[in-house]
């Protein structure tokens, strides 16, 4: 009796094997890492520039910390906000950024695609920034979330300010 009860079990791990297989490939296939990646150009004070590839959800800090650019300390907290429609954006009530020694400019192709500043950002651009620094295309890094279309964007990086005396 055991062994029937057995050979019933393997017969049926096997229907379903062949099943997940033919369904498995009926679906359409998961993006690829390369679909989820784009071009940036990260520009220097200096005026050099370096092009890496960014992974569309991270953020610019996350990044800049991969591809080994310093664009100085960046305190994150839990993100305020998330939008989850076009006409909804959902309070997560989180504190957000809590410095502004991440600050970028973002210009070109796709800087008009992040998500609009919060008030704590334009706080913190405003606390550690002169307004002559300040720019249309002003964001810290650590609250710019990458999409697919900001394929091709530039992000100077400006002088940083001097964060690191013991």
């Amino acid at each position: 009796m055991f062994r029937s009860v057995v050979s019933k079990t393997v017969t049926q791990a096997r229907t379903f094997r062949v099943t997940q297989a033919c369904w498995s490939s009926a679906a359409p296939s998961a993006p690829s890492v390369k679909d989820l990646l784009i071009d940036l150009t990260f520009v220097d004070p200096s005026g050099a520039r370096r092009k890496v590839k960014g992974l569309v959800g991270k953020t610019l800090t996350e990044i800049c910390d991969m591809q080994g650019i310093d664009i100085g300390p960046a305190s994150v907290g839990g993100a305020p906000e998330v939008r989850r429609t076009d006409a909804w954006t959902e309070p997560t009530f989180g504190e957000g950024t809590t410095s502004g020694y991440d600050h970028v400019v973002l210009v070109g192709k796709g800087s008009d695609q992040a998500v609009r500043k919060t008030p704590i950002e334009e706080q913190m651009l405003e606390d550690h920034w002169d307004w002559d620094e300040i720019f249309a295309g002003s964001r810290l890094a650590s609250a710019v979330v990458l999409t697919k279309e900001m394929d091709g964007m530039t992000v100077y990086v400006p002088d940083r300010i001097v964060d690191d005396i013991p």
